[in-house]
């Protein structure tokens, strides 16, 4: 798999073909690219499912022992095996000792999410850790879950005033985005319909042109505070130009941030460098918590001093101070002070988890194999239900995700000219863990941590088994 970096997938694939004497949609080619995988070990980390186990599943349509084909980790990402290795020590703890349990271990609980805050940072930029790449430990926070932390972050980010009162955002952000910009503007005493800015694609599109970002934010900036956009879209999976959102954004005066849920993890993020203002984000998708798993939280160290917590709570101050219980705050500056109560140990654990895989195998070359892995399941799909393949084939699966591969992370959002409902429930019944969104998308992740190449030549088989049971149907 050591492709030059100016290889497209495509190109990767053919070549590959061309050395086994197959076409590239042949299961050599699938098996080869998984021998040459310098990740592939990484899979051993997690729990797969198998397909007996999934609640959907219909036994007489599969091989109940097969692992299920998991792409899903957009979503809810799979369990790490040392998860449960480091609850027990922290249960084992408490048991043992009790309240001792919050100054001594690997993980002592008054510091528990500090501890593993360095696995979140690249101070250097180099390959040390890969997940908010460019920041300092200074800038991030592991704390609370997404929403709230974009609350707190808005609370002091947001200061409209009679000239300066809009926040920008994508058309079809994610709910709990848009409703907490909603009661952030109500909290103001604002009127939704006049300060809620929002881009919508061009009539007939999916996705936003970055021209057209770009257009509006230098037409209406000066009446816009901040500027709040996914770093990749939940639903179209489109990864926005967040250097270059950043910059025209900061151009007019606005401050920028960003909801990193569906990029952390995903793709390569420099957001010390690239200025970003704010940020914030889950783990239980690409970083592979747990459901609810502790989120975080990014403020630029420009900010340290001058952005403050609108509400403070005893996290927020000095550790050396802390337990003098005089109620004399001593915030820590940056978002560190943001920090309002003490961390949960038992959600640090799955991500502490997770961190030390992502440390091994760093973000880059994950995100190099992700490319590829992507780039191989839209060949294939291409090659099989593209509308041009009309002839043969009567279903059409069209891919509404970006097909430029810098404008996308691993996320593929299908969308077919059949039923979708139909198709996914197929597609469940056979031991393939995909999600639908409505109005009528089906969102497919193959992650470069756990999935294989063969995991994608399986999944375009089962695909093609539905859509041909869909067909006779008819």
């Amino acid at each position: 798999m050591e492709s030059s970096p100016l290889e497209l997938p495509a190109d990767t694939l053919q070549r590959i073909a061309s050395e086994l004497r197959c076409h590239p949609t042949d299961e050599r080619v699938a098996l080869r690219l998984d021998e040459e995988d310098k990740m592939k070990h990484f899979r051993e980390c997690f729990y797969i499912p198998k397909k007996q186990d999934l609640p959907p599943i219909d036994l007489s349509l599969v091989d109940k022992d097969e692992d299920a084909i998991y792409f899903l980790g957009n979503s809810l990402g799979l369990q790490p095996k040392m998860v449960k290795t480091y609850l027990e020590e922290e249960l084992d703890k408490w048991a043992k000792m009790g309240a001792y349990g919050h100054e001594v271990g690997k993980r002592p609980w008054i510091i528990g999410d500090e501890v593993i805050l360095g696995l979140m940072t690249d101070i250097v930029g180099q390959d040390i850790c890969h997940y908010i790449q460019g920041a300092n430990k200074k800038e991030i926070a592991l704390m609370n879950g997404l929403t709230l932390n974009l609350h707190l972050l808005l609370l002091s980010f947001f200061k409209p005033t009679t000239k300066r009162y809009k926040i920008l955002l994508e058309a079809k952000a994610f709910p709990s985005d848009h409703y907490a910009i909603e009661s952030q503007l109500q909290l103001h005493g604002l009127q939704v319909e006049k300060s809620m800015r929002i881009i919508e694609p061009r009539e007939g599109e999916e996705t936003l042109r970055m021209e057209d970002i770009i257009e509006v934010i230098e037409n209406e900036g000066d009446s816009i505070a901040v500027i709040l956009f996914s770093g990749v879209h939940f639903y179209t999976g489109q990864l926005f130009n967040i250097p270059a959102i950043t910059k025209a954004g900061q151009a007019k005066g606005c401050f920028v941030g960003f909801d990193l849920a569906h990029a952390v993890g995903n793709v390569e993020l420099y957001l010390h460098d690239w200025g970003v203002d704010f940020a914030c984000w889950c783990s239980y998708k690409y970083l592979n918590s747990g459901a609810g798993g502790l989120a975080g939280a990014f403020v630029h160290e420009k900010h340290a001093y001058t952005i403050k917590p609108t509400l403070v709570g005893w996290f927020g101050h000095e550790l050396s101070t802390r337990f003098k219980m005089d109620n004399k705050l001593q915030l820590i500056p940056g978002v560190t002070g943001f920090r309002i109560s003490n961390p949960p140990i038992l959600l640090v654990c799955p991500l502490h988890a997770s961190l030390e895989i992502f440390k091994q195998a760093t973000m880059k070359a994950l995100r190099r194999k992700s490319i590829l892995l992507t780039g191989y399941l839209e060949y294939m799909i291409k090659q099989y239900y593209s509308q041009d393949k009309a002839e043969t084939k009567k279903t059409v699966v069209n891919i509404i995700t970006p097909s430029s591969i810098e404008d996308r992370g691993c996320q593929l959002t299908l969308t077919f000219s059949v039923p979708m409902k139909q198709v996914f429930q197929e597609l469940e019944k056979r031991g393939v863990v995909c999600d639908k969104r409505e109005p009528n998308g089906i969102r497919v992740a193959p992650v470069p941590l756990y999935n294989s190449f063969h995991d994608v030549y399986k999944f375009i088989n089962l695909l093609t088994s539905v859509l041909d049971s869909a067909e006779s149907k008819k």
